[in-house]
């Protein structure tokens, strides 16, 4: 079955870095939409950043553009998050996720209702 595993959490101080990545085990990797999701304390799950089948397409939730990187190696079945210039708003668990189909169009691309496959998450904290 699907398993999809995230690493590359912890804890930072505001100002610094992180590198999330996710792996999918029996996922045919390069059909399928990928996304980043968080889940802030005391808050619903949201779409940070969403990538299309290609990466031609990606999407950003306003609160990171320009601060976060999402990426994927198809070669390797490996998505990425690159984070930079963390705040402790960004604070969370982390979670990837997967849809079939390539489309990947503005705010549809990261609808979270639409991703099928889900890790188990991996927990980023940001101290001030």
């Amino acid at each position: 079955r699907v398993q999809m595993v995230e690493s590359g959490g912890g804890t930072v101080e505001a100002g610094g870095s992180l590198r999330l990545s996710c792996t999918a085990s029996e996922l045919p990797f390069p059909a399928y939409t990928l996304g980043w999701f968080r889940r802030a304390p005391g808050k619903e799950r949201e779409g940070v950043a969403c990538v299309s089948t290609t990466g031609a397409s990606t999407f950003y939730q306003d609160s990171v553009k320009d601060r976060f990187i999402i990426s994927r190696d198809n070669a390797k079945g490996t998505l990425f998050l690159q984070m930079d210039s963390l705040k402790p708003g960004d604070t969370g668990m982390y979670y990837c996720a997967a849809k079939r189909g390539a489309y990947c169009n503005g705010d549809n691309c990261c609808a979270e209702a639409d991703f099928f496959y889900w890790g188990q998450g991996t927990q980023v904290t940001v101290s001030s």
